[in-house]
């Protein structure tokens, strides 16, 4: 008998075809389609999609569930230690983000920095009158320092697009050194007091943990140069908004760019909307047809492998099939 596999996001036909191929397959969005989700989780032995808190009340509701595929790089919906004590197998998709997510976070940079959405909006306006001045003027990104926070694979690539394309000085703090990106980028590491201090341009790529929770908060912030310019392409919650809020507002650092927030969607009410020198977009690090239908095909693969036993670099926490084999020891 073929084991069941629930889709509860809206995947594409390549993804699908992967795992039909093997599988007796139930697409149920989670959201729209709450009560076929839970009913086919009572014989799901695999799950795939994103967006989606899988909290202990769906987790006891798939009693069969041996691996659970995130389509995405982060994986902080999850609590990892109770997959794990479930013996449930998680794997997620970090390789398929990098290049698109670093594209992103260097067009925050670059737009940031000339003011392209606060000058496009002028335009519109019709306040467009004379030739360009100081009204009009932007900070240079070619050579100066930029500071990448969680040095990982976007952070590596987000570092060559600064040194080999815009000959920029590269600062980065991480728990480890990364020495084959002080070797291939120049990169130097660095306390974090000691970048906030001297970056141009403070790139914030850390994963959400209980450690990095508001880790960029006021007292960061007044570390920063007054030029300097904050980008946060990681998770809303690992800078504190209100407190970045008022540093842009009373002008102590220049500006932001922010693809993550706190709370998502952004309210139309947020402060943060009615500040010219910040740049908003709605978390499109990987928004791209080409990076997320390799994601989903790569999700719905590593489903497929940790189904059959093949455990790959996708998976988050591999020590959950010991702990299955513990839980089905007769006796327990």
């Amino acid at each position: 008998m073929k084991k069941s596999v629930v889709a509860y996001r809206k995947l594409p036909a390549a993804a699908l075809r992967i795992l039909e191929a093997q599988y007796d397959v139930t697409c149920a969005d989670a959201d729209t389609q709450r009560d076929a989700f839970l009913a086919a989780l009572a014989n799901a032995h695999g799950t795939i999609g994103n967006k989606l808190k899988l909290n202990a009340e769906f987790l006891d509701a798939a009693p069969k569930l041996e691996v659970v595929s995130t389509v995405s790089a982060g994986y902080d919906d999850f609590d990892v230690a109770d997959l794990t004590r479930r013996g449930i197998v998680l794997c997620n998709t970090p390789d398929e983000v990098t290049e698109t997510t670093a594209d992103l976070m260097f067009a925050l940079i670059l737009a940031t920095a000339r003011r392209i959405a606060e000058l496009d909006a002028s335009i519109r306006r019709g306040e467009w009158q004379s030739s360009s001045g100081p009204a009009q003027f932007g900070v240079d990104v070619h050579h100066k320092t930029l500071g990448i926070i969680g040095l990982g694979r976007i952070g590596a690539a987000v570092a060559r697009r600064a040194a080999h394309g815009f000959g920029m000085n590269v600062l980065y703090a991480n728990r480890s050194r990364n020495v084959a990106a002080e070797e291939a980028f120049g990169a130097k590491w660095c306390p974090l007091p000691t970048l906030l201090a001297e970056a141009d341009f403070v790139c914030v790529l850390v994963p959400l943990s209980a450690a990095t929770e508001k880790l960029i908060g006021a007292a960061e912030l007044r570390l920063m140069k007054s030029s300097a310019i904050l980008v946060n392409c990681a998770r809303g919650q690992v800078v504190d908004e209100a407190a970045l809020t008022d540093a842009l507002r009373e002008g102590r650092i220049l500006g932001a760019g922010l693809d993550v927030f706190e709370r998502e969607p952004l309210p139309a009410d947020s402060p943060l909307c009615a500040l010219p020198n910040v740049v908003l977009v709605p978390h499109i690090g990987s928004a791209t047809a080409q990076t997320r239908e390799a994601m989903a095909r790569r999700a719905a693969q590593n489903l497929a492998d940790a189904l059959e036993g093949r455990l790959t670099a996708t998976c988050v926490n591999p020590s959950a099939v010991d702990a299955r084999s513990l839980l089905h020891t007769p006796g327990n």
